[in-house]
């Protein structure tokens, strides 16, 4: 993102509300049961238990059984979001960097939850500390979140010691109790040893300990040279974090060696998000991030909306008496 900062938002805002226009727009649905104004799916009317006024009469003739239609309670959704723009996120070799994914990953959310009224608030590790901007709603916050995001300098080596992914989703677990939406956008990097792809990660307790209250979209930033290596010869690696140089030769059995760890890498993440009951966004450097946003929100909610007609099949979910 080399333009100015007003600029990249502006381009940023209009590629989110043209090609993810509609997409999000209510998409989430009140965290407690109760009465509400919109209209939830049917299922088989309980004679004392249901009103009457709520009788489905649609379905009700196309089945020739009382169903009745339940309301999906309004509860405003505060979304939090964690940006780690930690020295490897500075990094990139295809369009972008990861950490202008990260940005683009933010304000997407950030966008689309605006629109529907919800509050918006982030922490940001960046420079060894978590950094807090308050929830809001509207834009003038969101704004200014994401122009300290790009503005943010780039992270020099060795200076996120001390401050982890696991210290930052800890904080974010404890800072803010009131259930609603959490998105951790990092490219959940970190040394373990990616021979046994089932091992705990660092980060993975306290996601776990997250997800217990909130709902929690996890979004993994990777780039293409994080996955395979290219044929050149002799290059320099720099550790971003630490700054270390080491020269390697990149024969064959090398880069065969790094593409089986880096798979590993990856099943290992693809495992332990799971393992914590989390949604798993990937979002690559070399791919079209709306794209794969928009094709991520269309299976969840397929999804939903399977699972909130699966206890109604056969009229199974009906209590028994």
């Amino acid at each position: 993102m080399t333009s100015s900062p007003e600029y990249v938002l502006r381009r940023l805002e209009l590629t989110v509300v043209r090609r993810l226009d509609g997409l999000l727009q209510g998409a989430h649905q009140g965290l407690l049961p109760g009465p509400g104004s919109e209209l939830g799916d049917s299922r088989p009317y309980v004679p004392g238990e249901d009103d009457v006024r709520r009788m489905d009469w649609a379905v009700t003739a196309r089945t020739t059984v009382p169903h009745v239609r339940d309301l999906v309670v309004d509860r405003e959704l505060e979304t939090w979001a964690l940006a780690d723009l930690s020295a490897s996120m500075d990094f990139g070799t295809a369009d972008m960097d990861k950490r202008d994914l990260v940005i683009a990953g933010v304000g997407a959310i950030g966008f689309l939850s605006s629109r529907v009224g919800d509050r918006f608030g982030a922490y940001v590790i960046h420079g060894g500390r978590v950094h807090r901007f308050p929830a809001r709603t509207g834009r003038p916050g969101l704004y200014t979140l994401l122009q300290a995001l790009v503005a943010a300098p780039r992270a020099q080596p060795g200076a996120d010691a001390g401050t982890s992914l696991a210290d930052g989703i800890e904080l974010l677990s404890r800072a803010r109790r009131r259930r609603g939406m959490r998105v951790v956008v990092s490219d959940f990097l970190d040394p373990v040893d990616p021979r046994d792809p089932d091992a705990e990660r660092p980060w993975e307790r306290p996601m776990r300990r997250l997800a217990a209250r909130h709902q929690v979209l996890a979004i993994e930033v990777i780039d293409p040279r994080e996955l395979e290596l290219p044929d050149v010869g002799m290059v320099t690696f720099t550790d971003p974090e630490t700054g270390r140089t080491a020269e390697v030769h990149l024969t064959r059995k090398v880069r065969e060696a790094y593409a089986e760890a880096a798979l590993l890498q990856r099943e290992s993440t693809r495992r332990a998000l799971r393992r914590c009951g989390v949604a798993h966004l990937v979002l690559r450097t070399d791919r079209d991030w709306i794209y794969d946003i928009a094709q991520f929100v269309l299976r969840q909610r397929r999804t939903a909306h399977l699972l909130r007609r699966a206890p109604t099949a056969g009229g199974a979910g009906r209590p028994s008496r």
